[in-house]
Formats: C-alpha cells, structure tokens, sequence
C-alpha cells in the first residue's frame, strides 16, 4: 500500500510540474506574440501617417481604426496574460488572449492587406476577426465567475 501511495503522489508531482511548464511556455507566447503585435501596430501607425498618401479618406479611417483595434487588443493580450492563464478561470483567460491574437490577425490584417493594395475580397475575413475580438472580450469577462480549484 505504501508503494502505491508513493508512486500517486510521484505521479500527481510530474502532473502538476508539466502543467506548470505548459502555463509558464503559454503567458511566455502570449506576451511574446502581444509585443510583437505591438511592434506591427506601431509600424502600421507609421506606415499610415506618412507612407498612405494615395488612400482616399475611407481607406485612411479604416487603415487608423485597424490600428487602434491591433493596440488595445494587444495591450488586452498582456493584461490578460499577467492576470494569469492558469486553473480553469486561466484557461477561459488564455482563450481570450488568443481569440484576440487571431481577431488581430482577421480584422486588423484584412484592413491593411486592402489598404496596401489587396483585392476587395479581403475584407470578407475582417468580420470573423470582429467576432473573435467580442468572443474574447466575452471570454475574459466569464473568467471572473470560473471557480478555481486553489480558490
């Protein structure tokens, strides 16, 4: 009996020792691919002021909105990363982060994609990144009524 209970509690030190490894590794990602995302914002903000000259005024206000959407919702990625990604609550945080990461990619990407000189259709991907940013949003908030284990 005294094998079997050493060898569980062996098991449940490896179990919770790779989970932690996986969280580590994930708000690592996250906080990686925020900064990153940030960085993009930044040069698209730059790209936009100075480089956009032949854009009529609609392109110009989308192409600015676009930014603004890929700022907040990569400052959104760090704030949820350090408010933490792990139990379950940090499960429902971590799919937030990243519905926010692919929301980025969809409406953000399909607007300067069309601003630069894409074809029209491009922006047919743009509303599935405004409904991931809402998921997210969505997500994060119902974070806050998960119940963790450790609580």
């Amino acid at each position: 009996m005294g094998d079997d209970h050493a060898q569980r509690e062996r098991q449940w030190r490896v179990k919770r020792y790779y989970v932690e490894v996986v969280h580590t590794v994930q708000r690592s990602l996250l906080l990686s691919f925020a900064g990153l995302s940030l960085l993009v914002a930044t040069i698209a903000g730059a790209v936009g002021s100075h480089a956009l000259s032949f854009a009529d005024g609609q392109a110009l206000r989308s192409f600015e909105t676009a930014v603004q959407f890929q700022f907040f919702h990569g400052l959104g990625v760090i704030a949820v990363a350090l408010v933490g990604v792990n139990g379950p609550a940090g499960r429902l945080r971590a799919a937030a982060a990243w519905l926010m990461l692919v929301g980025t990619v969809f409406f953000c990407g399909s607007i300067y994609a069309r601003a630069l000189g894409a074809p029209d259709g491009i922006v047919a991907v743009a509303p599935y990144g405004g409904v991931a940013f809402m998921v997210s949003w969505l997500a994060f908030a119902a974070s806050v009524w998960v119940r963790d284990s450790a609580r």
